[in-house]
Protein backbone atom coordinates (compact mmCIF):
# COMPACT_ATOMS: atom_id res chain seq x y z
CA UNK A 1 0.00 0.00 0.00
CA UNK A 2 1.11 3.88 -1.06
CA UNK A 3 0.74 7.07 0.47
CA UNK A 4 -2.43 9.00 0.79
CA UNK A 5 -2.32 12.67 1.29
CA UNK A 6 -5.01 14.55 3.60
CA UNK A 7 -7.11 15.74 0.65
CA UNK A 8 -8.45 12.08 -0.64
CA UNK A 9 -8.68 10.34 3.26
CA UNK A 10 -10.70 13.92 3.74
CA UNK A 11 -12.95 13.97 0.79
CA UNK A 12 -13.06 9.66 1.32
CA UNK A 13 -14.31 9.94 5.08
CA UNK A 14 -16.76 12.04 3.56
CA UNK A 15 -18.51 9.80 0.99
CA UNK A 16 -18.04 6.93 3.91
CA UNK A 17 -20.57 9.22 6.17
CA UNK A 18 -22.88 9.43 3.32
CA UNK A 19 -22.03 13.37 2.01
CA UNK A 20 -22.95 13.85 -1.62
CA UNK A 21 -23.32 17.82 -2.12
CA UNK A 22 -20.53 20.42 -0.96
CA UNK A 23 -21.44 24.00 -2.02
CA UNK A 24 -18.34 26.24 -2.14
CA UNK A 25 -16.02 28.79 -3.43
CA UNK A 26 -12.32 26.99 -4.57
CA UNK A 27 -8.82 28.83 -3.68
CA UNK A 28 -5.46 28.20 -1.48
CA UNK A 29 -5.65 25.84 0.02
CA UNK A 30 -8.78 23.85 -1.03
CA UNK A 31 -8.26 23.60 -4.60
CA UNK A 32 -7.02 19.84 -4.70
CA UNK A 33 -9.76 18.93 -2.14
CA UNK A 34 -11.97 20.37 -4.40
CA UNK A 35 -11.23 17.68 -6.59
CA UNK A 36 -10.45 14.73 -4.52
CA UNK A 37 -13.98 15.49 -3.60
CA UNK A 38 -15.16 14.42 -7.47
CA UNK A 39 -12.78 11.86 -7.28
CA UNK A 40 -14.57 10.35 -4.58
CA UNK A 41 -17.59 10.66 -6.63
CA UNK A 42 -19.19 13.68 -4.66
CA UNK A 43 -21.31 16.53 -6.40
CA UNK A 44 -19.20 19.73 -5.94
CA UNK A 45 -21.25 22.97 -6.55
CA UNK A 46 -19.03 25.94 -6.82
CA UNK A 47 -21.02 28.96 -6.01
CA UNK A 48 -20.47 32.48 -6.10
CA UNK A 49 -20.42 33.72 -2.25
CA UNK A 50 -19.98 31.41 0.58
CA UNK A 51 -23.14 32.77 2.53
CA UNK A 52 -25.09 30.85 -0.57
CA UNK A 53 -22.87 28.11 -0.63
CA UNK A 54 -23.96 27.85 3.33
CA UNK A 55 -27.61 28.17 2.68
CA UNK A 56 -27.73 25.54 -0.31
CA UNK A 57 -25.96 23.29 2.15
CA UNK A 58 -28.36 23.66 5.00
CA UNK A 59 -31.38 22.98 2.74
CA UNK A 60 -29.71 19.38 1.15
CA UNK A 61 -29.47 19.01 4.94
CA UNK A 62 -33.11 19.62 5.45
CA UNK A 63 -34.41 18.03 2.32
CA UNK A 64 -32.69 14.59 2.83
CA UNK A 65 -31.76 14.11 6.34
CA UNK A 66 -28.29 13.97 5.51
CA UNK A 67 -26.06 17.21 5.86
CA UNK A 68 -25.07 19.21 3.29
CA UNK A 69 -20.99 20.64 3.16
CA UNK A 70 -19.39 24.17 2.33
CA UNK A 71 -16.33 24.48 1.33
CA UNK A 72 -14.30 27.65 1.63
CA UNK A 73 -10.51 29.01 1.90
CA UNK A 74 -8.97 30.44 4.96
CA UNK A 75 -10.14 33.35 7.16
CA UNK A 76 -12.44 35.65 5.26
CA UNK A 77 -13.66 32.88 3.30
CA UNK A 78 -14.87 31.05 6.69
CA UNK A 79 -16.17 34.52 7.55
CA UNK A 80 -18.48 34.77 5.01
CA UNK A 81 -19.76 31.45 5.99
CA UNK A 82 -21.08 32.71 9.46
CA UNK A 83 -24.41 33.81 8.63
CA UNK A 84 -25.12 30.54 7.04
CA UNK A 85 -23.77 28.70 10.11
CA UNK A 86 -25.67 30.85 12.40
CA UNK A 87 -29.04 30.22 10.11
CA UNK A 88 -28.39 26.58 10.28
CA UNK A 89 -28.40 26.29 13.69
CA UNK A 90 -31.34 28.18 14.91
CA UNK A 91 -32.92 26.78 12.09
CA UNK A 92 -31.86 23.12 13.17
CA UNK A 93 -30.94 22.48 9.72
CA UNK A 94 -27.60 19.77 9.59
CA UNK A 95 -24.89 21.28 7.77
CA UNK A 96 -21.03 20.68 7.74
CA UNK A 97 -18.15 23.46 6.93
CA UNK A 98 -15.06 22.94 6.05
CA UNK A 99 -12.33 25.18 6.26
CA UNK A 100 -9.05 25.44 4.72
CA UNK A 101 -6.42 27.43 7.02
CA UNK A 102 -3.05 28.59 7.23
CA UNK A 103 -0.02 25.94 7.71
CA UNK A 104 0.66 25.44 10.96
CA UNK A 105 4.18 26.35 10.41
CA UNK A 106 2.82 30.28 9.58
CA UNK A 107 0.93 30.84 12.60
CA UNK A 108 1.62 33.47 14.85
CA UNK A 109 4.27 35.18 12.42
CA UNK A 110 1.35 36.10 9.98
CA UNK A 111 0.77 33.66 7.47
CA UNK A 112 -1.74 34.04 4.96
CA UNK A 113 -5.37 34.85 5.96
CA UNK A 114 -4.55 33.61 9.48
CA UNK A 115 -7.74 33.60 11.58
CA UNK A 116 -8.55 31.80 14.83
CA UNK A 117 -11.24 29.85 12.95
CA UNK A 118 -12.12 27.00 15.00
CA UNK A 119 -12.74 29.58 18.27
CA UNK A 120 -14.45 31.57 16.19
CA UNK A 121 -17.13 29.15 14.61
CA UNK A 122 -17.57 27.77 17.70
CA UNK A 123 -20.53 30.27 18.94
CA UNK A 124 -22.51 28.93 15.54
CA UNK A 125 -21.75 24.94 16.08
CA UNK A 126 -22.82 21.92 17.78
CA UNK A 127 -19.15 21.32 17.54
CA UNK A 128 -15.64 22.95 15.85
CA UNK A 129 -12.50 21.17 15.63
CA UNK A 130 -9.23 20.81 13.65
CA UNK A 131 -8.27 16.99 13.40
CA UNK A 132 -4.29 17.03 14.61
CA UNK A 133 -3.09 14.58 11.81
CA UNK A 134 -4.09 12.86 8.69
CA UNK A 135 -4.86 9.46 10.68
CA UNK A 136 -7.54 11.53 12.84
CA UNK A 137 -9.72 13.20 10.05
CA UNK A 138 -12.39 10.66 9.80
CA UNK A 139 -12.88 9.93 13.34
CA UNK A 140 -13.79 14.15 13.02
CA UNK A 141 -15.62 13.52 10.49
CA UNK A 142 -17.69 10.97 11.56
CA UNK A 143 -18.22 13.10 14.83
CA UNK A 144 -18.83 16.24 13.05
CA UNK A 145 -21.63 13.93 10.83
CA UNK A 146 -23.37 12.57 13.65
CA UNK A 147 -23.80 15.90 16.00
CA UNK A 148 -25.33 17.69 12.79
CA UNK A 149 -27.99 15.04 12.58
CA UNK A 150 -28.53 13.56 15.95
CA UNK A 151 -30.56 15.10 19.02
CA UNK A 152 -31.49 19.06 17.70
CA UNK A 153 -30.00 18.58 14.11
CA UNK A 154 -27.77 21.86 13.46
CA UNK A 155 -24.05 22.92 11.76
CA UNK A 156 -20.47 21.98 12.21
CA UNK A 157 -16.88 22.83 11.40
CA UNK A 158 -14.12 21.45 11.21
CA UNK A 159 -10.86 22.99 9.67
CA UNK A 160 -7.54 21.65 7.94
CA UNK A 161 -4.41 23.48 7.37
CA UNK A 162 -2.73 23.42 4.10
CA UNK A 163 0.00 21.31 5.40
CA UNK A 164 -2.78 18.58 6.75
CA UNK A 165 -4.35 18.69 3.14
CA UNK A 166 -1.32 18.65 1.48
CA UNK A 167 0.45 16.39 3.63
CA UNK A 168 1.03 12.37 2.95
CA UNK A 169 0.83 9.15 5.28
CA UNK A 170 0.83 5.47 5.00
CA UNK A 171 -2.25 4.27 3.63
CA UNK A 172 -2.33 1.80 6.47
CA UNK A 173 -2.08 4.74 9.21
CA UNK A 174 -5.47 5.49 8.25
CA UNK A 175 -7.94 3.73 10.43
CA UNK A 176 -10.98 2.27 8.80
CA UNK A 177 -13.71 4.69 10.32
CA UNK A 178 -17.26 3.42 11.36
CA UNK A 179 -20.38 4.66 10.02
CA UNK A 180 -22.43 6.85 9.54
CA UNK A 181 -24.51 6.00 12.15
CA UNK A 182 -28.28 4.98 12.84
CA UNK A 183 -29.49 8.25 14.32
CA UNK A 184 -31.36 7.22 17.70
CA UNK A 185 -34.91 6.91 18.52
CA UNK A 186 -36.69 8.94 21.45
CA UNK A 187 -40.19 7.77 22.45
CA UNK A 188 -42.37 9.24 24.50
CA UNK A 189 -43.04 8.43 28.35
CA UNK A 190 -46.41 6.60 28.07
CA UNK A 191 -47.40 8.61 31.39
CA UNK A 192 -47.19 11.58 29.68
CA UNK A 193 -48.63 10.41 26.80
CA UNK A 194 -51.90 9.53 28.81
CA UNK A 195 -51.82 13.09 30.42
CA UNK A 196 -52.03 14.46 26.94
CA UNK A 197 -54.78 12.26 25.64
CA UNK A 198 -56.58 13.54 28.21
CA UNK A 199 -56.07 17.34 28.46
CA UNK A 200 -56.73 16.92 24.57
CA UNK A 201 -60.20 14.94 24.77
CA UNK A 202 -61.54 17.36 27.34
CA UNK A 203 -60.72 20.45 25.17
CA UNK A 204 -63.35 22.57 24.27
CA UNK A 205 -61.28 24.93 21.92
CA UNK A 206 -58.46 22.47 20.73
CA UNK A 207 -56.21 23.28 18.35
CA UNK A 208 -53.12 21.73 16.80
CA UNK A 209 -49.97 23.86 15.36
CA UNK A 210 -47.86 21.72 13.20
CA UNK A 211 -44.21 22.72 13.31
CA UNK A 212 -41.09 22.24 11.14
CA UNK A 213 -40.11 19.62 13.35
CA UNK A 214 -42.73 17.55 12.21
CA UNK A 215 -42.10 18.14 8.89
CA UNK A 216 -38.11 17.64 9.32
CA UNK A 217 -39.10 13.97 11.11
CA UNK A 218 -40.90 13.08 8.20
CA UNK A 219 -44.46 12.28 10.21
CA UNK A 220 -46.63 13.63 7.24
CA UNK A 221 -48.50 10.95 7.50
CA UNK A 222 -48.93 10.33 11.26
CA UNK A 223 -49.82 13.97 11.71
CA UNK A 224 -52.62 13.75 8.87
CA UNK A 225 -53.60 10.79 10.53
CA UNK A 226 -54.32 12.50 13.80
CA UNK A 227 -56.02 15.82 12.52
CA UNK A 228 -58.29 13.50 10.31
CA UNK A 229 -58.92 11.12 13.07
CA UNK A 230 -59.39 13.52 16.25
CA UNK A 231 -61.12 16.63 13.89
CA UNK A 232 -59.34 19.30 15.12
CA UNK A 233 -58.53 22.15 13.36
CA UNK A 234 -54.57 23.50 12.83
CA UNK A 235 -52.32 25.87 11.71
CA UNK A 236 -48.43 25.57 10.41
CA UNK A 237 -45.69 27.43 11.24
CA UNK A 238 -44.40 28.87 8.00
CA UNK A 239 -41.99 25.36 6.97
CA UNK A 240 -44.69 22.92 8.93
CA UNK A 241 -46.97 24.19 5.69
CA UNK A 242 -47.59 20.82 4.20
CA UNK A 243 -47.27 18.22 6.38
CA UNK A 244 -50.93 18.41 6.58
CA UNK A 245 -52.30 20.14 2.78
CA UNK A 246 -53.24 24.09 3.39
CA UNK A 247 -56.08 22.89 1.22
CA UNK A 248 -57.14 20.73 4.15
CA UNK A 249 -61.11 21.09 5.48
CA UNK A 250 -59.72 21.38 8.90
CA UNK A 251 -57.10 24.33 8.04
CA UNK A 252 -58.01 27.06 9.70
CA UNK A 253 -55.14 29.14 8.46
CA UNK A 254 -57.40 31.80 7.71
CA UNK A 255 -58.37 32.75 11.07
CA UNK A 256 -55.37 32.40 12.64
CA UNK A 257 -55.68 35.23 14.79
CA UNK A 258 -58.91 33.54 16.80
CA UNK A 259 -57.80 30.08 16.86
CA UNK A 260 -54.40 31.25 18.85
CA UNK A 261 -56.56 33.70 20.85
CA UNK A 262 -59.37 31.34 21.92
CA UNK A 263 -58.02 28.16 22.19
CA UNK A 264 -58.09 26.34 25.34
CA UNK A 265 -56.21 23.38 24.33
CA UNK A 266 -52.91 23.75 21.91
CA UNK A 267 -51.02 20.07 20.94
CA UNK A 268 -47.60 21.70 19.73
CA UNK A 269 -45.83 19.19 16.96
CA UNK A 270 -42.00 20.20 16.81
CA UNK A 271 -43.33 23.64 16.65
CA UNK A 272 -41.07 26.66 18.84
CA UNK A 273 -42.84 29.05 21.45
CA UNK A 274 -40.70 32.02 20.08
CA UNK A 275 -41.20 35.13 18.08
CA UNK A 276 -42.88 33.17 15.24
CA UNK A 277 -45.82 32.21 17.79
CA UNK A 278 -45.16 35.13 19.96
CA UNK A 279 -44.23 33.07 22.75
CA UNK A 280 -46.99 31.67 23.83
CA UNK A 281 -48.17 34.23 25.84
CA UNK A 282 -51.15 37.18 25.89
CA UNK A 283 -52.25 38.71 23.81
CA UNK A 284 -51.73 36.34 21.25
CA UNK A 285 -52.66 33.33 23.27
CA UNK A 286 -55.51 32.96 25.88
CA UNK A 287 -53.83 33.37 29.42
CA UNK A 288 -55.77 30.25 30.54
CA UNK A 289 -54.51 28.30 27.67
CA UNK A 290 -52.90 24.70 28.05
CA UNK A 291 -50.09 23.75 26.10
CA UNK A 292 -49.54 19.85 25.18
CA UNK A 293 -45.46 20.32 23.85
CA UNK A 294 -44.08 17.29 21.92
CA UNK A 295 -40.47 18.09 20.55
CA UNK A 296 -37.33 16.19 20.18
CA UNK A 297 -35.05 18.81 22.42
CA UNK A 298 -35.84 18.34 26.05
CA UNK A 299 -34.30 21.71 26.76
CA UNK A 300 -37.31 23.06 24.50
CA UNK A 301 -39.77 21.75 26.90
CA UNK A 302 -41.28 24.29 28.83
CA UNK A 303 -39.55 27.18 26.90
CA UNK A 304 -41.39 30.96 27.56
CA UNK A 305 -44.50 29.30 29.14
CA UNK A 306 -45.06 26.30 31.23
CA UNK A 307 -46.67 23.35 29.14
CA UNK A 308 -49.02 21.58 30.96
CA UNK A 309 -47.89 18.09 29.30
CA UNK A 310 -44.02 17.93 28.16
CA UNK A 311 -43.14 15.16 25.61
CA UNK A 312 -39.65 14.74 24.97
CA UNK A 313 -39.98 12.60 21.95
CA UNK A 314 -39.79 12.26 18.25
CA UNK A 315 -42.52 13.70 16.54
CA UNK A 316 -43.52 10.31 14.48
CA UNK A 317 -42.91 7.85 17.21
CA UNK A 318 -45.51 10.26 19.80
CA UNK A 319 -48.30 11.19 17.29
CA UNK A 320 -48.12 7.47 16.30
CA UNK A 321 -48.87 6.37 20.02
CA UNK A 322 -51.51 9.27 20.41
CA UNK A 323 -53.21 8.35 17.19
CA UNK A 324 -53.60 4.58 18.57
CA UNK A 325 -54.42 5.51 21.48
CA UNK A 326 -57.44 8.27 20.40
CA UNK A 327 -58.58 5.54 18.19
CA UNK A 328 -58.72 3.11 21.31
CA UNK A 329 -60.56 5.29 22.69
CA UNK A 330 -62.95 6.50 19.67
CA UNK A 331 -62.29 10.33 19.95
CA UNK A 332 -63.64 12.44 17.49
CA UNK A 333 -64.00 16.23 18.12
CA UNK A 334 -67.53 17.83 17.60
CA UNK A 335 -67.59 18.50 14.08
CA UNK A 336 -70.59 21.37 14.47
CA UNK A 337 -69.34 22.52 17.89
CA UNK A 338 -69.07 26.12 18.44
CA UNK A 339 -65.63 26.37 18.09
CA UNK A 340 -65.62 24.52 14.69
CA UNK A 341 -68.64 27.12 13.22
CA UNK A 342 -66.72 29.95 14.53
CA UNK A 343 -63.50 28.97 12.54
CA UNK A 344 -65.18 28.67 9.75
CA UNK A 345 -66.78 31.68 9.64
CA UNK A 346 -63.57 33.61 10.40
CA UNK A 347 -61.99 31.73 7.84
CA UNK A 348 -64.84 32.67 5.36
CA UNK A 349 -65.42 36.23 6.35
CA UNK A 350 -61.64 36.78 5.43
CA UNK A 351 -61.19 34.53 2.92
CA UNK A 352 -63.58 37.06 1.17
CA UNK A 353 -61.93 40.43 1.40
CA UNK A 354 -58.65 38.36 0.19
CA UNK A 355 -60.78 37.59 -2.73
CA UNK A 356 -61.94 41.11 -3.36
CA UNK A 357 -57.78 41.93 -3.15
CA UNK A 358 -56.83 39.09 -5.33
CA UNK A 359 -59.31 40.28 -7.93
CA UNK A 360 -58.49 43.82 -8.40
CA UNK A 361 -55.98 43.90 -11.50
CA UNK A 362 -55.56 47.05 -11.69
CA UNK A 363 -51.71 48.28 -12.67
CA UNK A 364 -49.68 48.76 -10.94
CA UNK A 365 -50.72 45.40 -9.20
CA UNK A 366 -50.98 44.47 -5.74
CA UNK A 367 -49.35 41.49 -3.54
CA UNK A 368 -52.47 39.45 -3.46
CA UNK A 369 -53.34 39.84 -6.95
CA UNK A 370 -49.57 38.84 -8.07
CA UNK A 371 -50.20 35.57 -6.03
CA UNK A 372 -53.32 34.73 -6.91
CA UNK A 373 -53.11 34.54 -10.42
CA UNK A 374 -48.69 32.88 -9.80
CA UNK A 375 -50.15 30.13 -8.11
CA UNK A 376 -53.02 29.29 -10.24
CA UNK A 377 -50.36 28.63 -12.56
CA UNK A 378 -48.05 26.15 -10.45
CA UNK A 379 -48.32 22.48 -10.30
CA UNK A 380 -48.93 20.91 -6.66
CA UNK A 381 -45.47 19.31 -6.56
CA UNK A 382 -43.57 22.47 -7.06
CA UNK A 383 -40.90 23.31 -3.73
CA UNK A 384 -41.69 26.78 -3.21
CA UNK A 385 -38.51 29.11 -1.95
CA UNK A 386 -39.69 32.31 -0.86
CA UNK A 387 -37.56 35.24 1.15
CA UNK A 388 -38.64 39.04 1.54
CA UNK A 389 -40.63 41.16 4.16
CA UNK A 390 -44.38 41.31 2.18
CA UNK A 391 -43.39 38.97 -0.93
CA UNK A 392 -42.23 36.39 1.95
CA UNK A 393 -45.25 37.04 4.83
CA UNK A 394 -48.37 37.28 1.91
CA UNK A 395 -46.87 35.03 -0.03
CA UNK A 396 -47.01 32.05 2.82
CA UNK A 397 -51.07 32.75 3.17
CA UNK A 398 -51.24 32.86 -1.05
CA UNK A 399 -48.92 30.07 -2.23
CA UNK A 400 -50.13 26.71 -0.44
CA UNK A 401 -48.39 24.07 0.32
CA UNK A 402 -49.98 20.66 0.00
CA UNK A 403 -46.66 18.48 0.14
CA UNK A 404 -44.14 18.44 3.26
CA UNK A 405 -40.81 20.20 2.82
CA UNK A 406 -41.75 22.01 -0.23
CA UNK A 407 -41.73 25.53 1.24
CA UNK A 408 -37.67 27.07 2.42
CA UNK A 409 -37.86 30.39 3.46
CA UNK A 410 -35.96 32.80 5.88
CA UNK A 411 -37.11 30.58 8.82
CA UNK A 412 -36.63 31.40 12.98
CA UNK A 413 -33.43 33.34 12.00
CA UNK A 414 -35.41 35.66 9.87
CA UNK A 415 -32.37 35.98 7.33
CA UNK A 416 -31.89 37.57 3.64
CA UNK A 417 -30.55 35.85 1.03
CA UNK A 418 -31.29 32.29 1.24
CA UNK A 419 -33.88 32.43 -1.69
CA UNK A 420 -31.21 31.44 -4.44
CA UNK A 421 -29.43 29.34 -2.54
CA UNK A 422 -31.88 27.81 -1.12
CA UNK A 423 -33.18 27.10 -4.70
CA UNK A 424 -30.14 25.90 -6.12
CA UNK A 425 -29.98 23.18 -3.46
CA UNK A 426 -33.59 22.02 -3.82
CA UNK A 427 -33.10 22.15 -7.95
CA UNK A 428 -30.82 19.80 -7.57
CA UNK A 429 -31.98 17.50 -4.67
CA UNK A 430 -35.45 17.02 -7.87
CA UNK A 431 -32.92 16.21 -10.42
CA UNK A 432 -31.30 13.47 -8.19
CA UNK A 433 -34.43 12.69 -6.85
CA UNK A 434 -37.96 14.03 -8.40
CA UNK A 435 -36.81 14.71 -12.27
CA UNK A 436 -40.22 16.01 -12.83
CA UNK A 437 -40.64 18.32 -10.05
CA UNK A 438 -39.63 22.21 -10.33
CA UNK A 439 -38.23 25.16 -8.10
CA UNK A 440 -40.09 28.11 -7.74
CA UNK A 441 -38.02 30.76 -6.10
CA UNK A 442 -40.32 34.03 -5.09
CA UNK A 443 -37.72 36.66 -4.08
CA UNK A 444 -38.76 40.38 -2.90
CA UNK A 445 -36.65 42.59 -4.75
CA UNK A 446 -34.76 43.30 -2.07
CA UNK A 447 -33.77 40.43 -0.93
CA UNK A 448 -32.91 38.92 -4.67
CA UNK A 449 -30.14 41.77 -4.41
CA UNK A 450 -28.51 39.51 -1.43
CA UNK A 451 -27.63 36.86 -3.77
CA UNK A 452 -28.78 37.59 -7.19
CA UNK A 453 -25.50 36.59 -8.82
CA UNK A 454 -26.37 32.84 -7.95
CA UNK A 455 -28.13 32.90 -11.60
CA UNK A 456 -24.83 32.32 -12.87
CA UNK A 457 -24.49 29.24 -11.06
CA UNK A 458 -27.73 28.17 -11.62
CA UNK A 459 -27.07 28.76 -15.82
CA UNK A 460 -23.69 26.98 -15.39
CA UNK A 461 -25.73 23.52 -13.70
CA UNK A 462 -28.66 23.76 -15.85
CA UNK A 463 -30.91 24.12 -13.43
CA UNK A 464 -34.53 24.86 -14.17
CA UNK A 465 -35.47 27.28 -11.31
CA UNK A 466 -38.01 29.50 -12.12
CA UNK A 467 -36.85 33.17 -10.42
CA UNK A 468 -40.04 35.09 -9.54
CA UNK A 469 -39.16 38.73 -7.94
CA UNK A 470 -42.01 40.49 -6.98
CA UNK A 471 -40.53 44.40 -7.40
CA UNK A 472 -41.96 47.50 -5.64
CA UNK A 473 -38.70 48.91 -5.72
CA UNK A 474 -37.91 48.94 -2.38
CA UNK A 475 -37.16 47.56 0.71
CA UNK A 476 -40.92 46.57 2.47
CA UNK A 477 -42.30 49.36 0.15
CA UNK A 478 -40.26 51.82 -2.37
CA UNK A 479 -41.43 55.50 -4.12
CA UNK A 480 -42.08 56.27 -8.39
CA UNK A 481 -39.46 56.91 -9.77
CA UNK A 482 -40.58 60.92 -10.64
CA UNK A 483 -41.02 61.26 -6.77
CA UNK A 484 -37.50 59.76 -5.97
CA UNK A 485 -36.52 61.79 -8.77
CA UNK A 486 -37.52 65.04 -7.48
CA UNK A 487 -36.51 64.34 -4.10
CA UNK A 488 -32.96 63.71 -5.38
CA UNK A 489 -32.34 66.22 -7.60
CA UNK A 490 -33.51 69.38 -4.77
CA UNK A 491 -29.94 68.31 -3.48
CA UNK A 492 -26.77 68.71 -4.99
CA UNK A 493 -24.47 65.33 -6.20
CA UNK A 494 -22.67 65.28 -2.41
CA UNK A 495 -25.72 65.50 -0.39
CA UNK A 496 -27.61 62.70 -2.66
CA UNK A 497 -27.10 60.34 0.35
CA UNK A 498 -29.06 62.62 2.82
CA UNK A 499 -32.05 62.77 1.13
CA UNK A 500 -32.16 59.54 -0.08
CA UNK A 501 -35.35 56.93 1.25
CA UNK A 502 -33.33 54.82 2.80
CA UNK A 503 -36.05 52.20 1.76
CA UNK A 504 -36.20 53.24 -1.70
CA UNK A 505 -34.13 51.33 -4.47
CA UNK A 506 -33.57 51.89 -7.80
CA UNK A 507 -37.49 52.32 -9.62
CA UNK A 508 -38.47 49.52 -11.58
CA UNK A 509 -35.17 47.69 -12.41
CA UNK A 510 -34.74 45.14 -15.54
CA UNK A 511 -34.12 42.59 -13.47
CA UNK A 512 -35.43 40.21 -15.77
CA UNK A 513 -32.54 41.73 -18.03
CA UNK A 514 -30.13 39.76 -16.19
CA UNK A 515 -30.69 36.73 -18.21
CA UNK A 516 -29.37 38.29 -21.49
CA UNK A 517 -25.93 38.13 -19.33
CA UNK A 518 -25.94 34.27 -20.47
CA UNK A 519 -27.87 34.34 -23.85
CA UNK A 520 -31.21 34.37 -21.91
CA UNK A 521 -34.84 36.21 -22.41
CA UNK A 522 -36.21 37.00 -18.96
CA UNK A 523 -39.92 38.44 -18.64
CA UNK A 524 -41.21 41.69 -18.05
CA UNK A 525 -44.49 41.44 -16.32
CA UNK A 526 -46.74 44.28 -15.95
CA UNK A 527 -50.12 43.17 -15.97
CA UNK A 528 -52.02 39.83 -15.25
CA UNK A 529 -52.57 38.43 -18.90
CA UNK A 530 -48.40 39.34 -18.89
CA UNK A 531 -48.00 37.17 -15.90
CA UNK A 532 -50.13 33.85 -16.79
CA UNK A 533 -47.84 33.93 -20.13
CA UNK A 534 -44.48 34.18 -18.35
CA UNK A 535 -45.27 31.58 -16.09
CA UNK A 536 -46.60 29.20 -18.86
CA UNK A 537 -43.48 29.85 -21.01
CA UNK A 538 -41.29 29.89 -18.19
CA UNK A 539 -42.03 26.09 -17.08
CA UNK A 540 -41.20 25.22 -20.68
CA UNK A 541 -37.39 25.83 -19.95
CA UNK A 542 -36.21 23.53 -18.84
CA UNK A 543 -32.16 23.68 -19.12
CA UNK A 544 -31.43 26.75 -17.14
CA UNK A 545 -33.14 29.60 -15.09
CA UNK A 546 -35.40 32.39 -15.94
CA UNK A 547 -36.33 35.25 -14.31
CA UNK A 548 -40.04 36.42 -14.38
CA UNK A 549 -39.80 40.49 -12.72
CA UNK A 550 -43.17 41.72 -11.40
CA UNK A 551 -43.87 45.29 -11.44
CA UNK A 552 -46.33 45.98 -8.28
CA UNK A 553 -47.18 49.23 -6.34
CA UNK A 554 -44.55 50.86 -4.77
CA UNK A 555 -46.91 51.23 -1.44
CA UNK A 556 -48.54 47.92 -1.72
CA UNK A 557 -49.09 46.06 1.21
CA UNK A 558 -50.51 43.29 3.48
CA UNK A 559 -54.57 43.33 3.98
CA UNK A 560 -55.53 45.53 7.24
CA UNK A 561 -54.84 43.45 10.24
CA UNK A 562 -56.88 44.19 13.48
CA UNK A 563 -54.19 44.38 16.01
CA UNK A 564 -50.57 45.78 15.50
CA UNK A 565 -49.13 42.25 16.69
CA UNK A 566 -50.44 40.41 13.91
CA UNK A 567 -48.60 42.43 11.44
CA UNK A 568 -45.18 42.22 13.70
CA UNK A 569 -46.16 38.03 13.21
CA UNK A 570 -44.37 36.04 10.44
CA UNK A 571 -47.13 32.98 11.13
Amino acid sequence: MGDVDGNTVLAQALKKQGINYVFGIIGYPVIELSMALQMAEIHYVGMRNEQAACYAAQAIGYLTGNPGAVLVVSGPGLLHTFGGLANAQINCWPVLVLGGSAPQDHEGIGGFQECNQVELARPYCKYSARPPSIPLIPLHVEKAVRLCKTGRPGAAYLDFPANILSGKVSETQVPDQYGPMEIPQIFPDPAQIEKAISVLTQAKNPLVIVGKGAAYSRAEKEVRDLVELANVPFLATPMGKGVVPDTSPKFVGSARSTALQQADVILLLGARLNWILHFGRPPRFSPKVKIIQIDLNAEELHNSVQAEVAIQSDIKNAVTILNEELKRRGFKYNNNSDWWNLLRKKCQDNQRSVKAMCADESVPLNYYTVFHNLFINLPDDCIIVSEGANTMDIGRTMLLNNKPRHRLDAGTFGTMGVGPGFAIAAAFYCRHNHSNKRVVCVEGDSAFGFSGMEIETMVRYKLPIIIVIVNNSGIYSGMESSVLNEIRSSVGIEDIAKVSPPGCLTSVTRYDNMMNLFGRTGFFVNTVPELHAAVKEAFKIVDGPTIINVIIDTTADRRPQAFHWLTESKL
